[in-house]
């Protein structure tokens, strides 16, 4: 193994992004499953639930619980999604860590990471429109923080993950080009 292959095999930084994206996969197979079980246990407690939204907000509406089950759904799709992108991204890490990050699956992940960033967004939508109607409802007594729909700076990631797998694609033609003549 040459010096380089060795210094990027020990590179502390792919090894603090390995545990990040192990993190972060794991918090959101966290997510996901108490968004499962959240929505079967609102509706089956939404009577004790009620009686105790009644004390500070009076005026509770029966379509306030399946809202709230279609944001938790939402939500656990939306996590479902983010898991994805960070397994992606951990794939790409471990070829960088082999030291052979030129590949043409990894353009294919960065590809598939664009699409999905763009889901993300897309989702942010619903949840949005969801969030305002609970805060509208509420009368003040709520105030559910939402995403705001649409990012541009999650779009800007978007575009830069495409053009980033154009380059992965390029430099992997290129490098079977160079392989070939040798």
């Amino acid at each position: 193994m040459t010096s380089t292959m060795q210094s990027i095999t020990r590179d502390p930084l792919l090894a603090v992004a390995r545990g990040l994206l192990w993190f972060l996969m794991a918090s959101m197979v966290i997510a996901i499953a108490a968004c499962i079980v959240a929505v079967p246990l609102l509706l089956v407690f939404r009577n004790d639930i009620s009686v105790e939204m009644a004390r500070d907000m009076p005026l509770v509406l029966p379509q306030f619980f399946w809202v709230v089950s279609a944001i938790l759904a939402v939500a656990a799709i939306l996590c479902g999604v983010l898991f994805r992108i960070f397994q992606l991204l951990k794939h790409i890490v471990g070829t960088v860590g082999e030291g052979d990050p030129f590949v043409p699956d990894n353009a294919v992940r960065l590809t598939q990471m664009a699409w999905l960033t763009l889901v993300v967004q897309l989702l942010g939508l619903p949840l949005s429109g969801l969030g305002a109607w609970v805060n509208r409802i509420g009368e003040g007594h709520t105030k559910l923080e939402t995403m705001g729909g649409i990012s541009g700076n999650g779009l800007l990631l978007m575009l830069i993950l495409f053009i980033l797998a154009r380059v992965f694609r390029k430099g992997a033609e290129m490098r079977a080009e160079l392989e070939g003549t040798v």
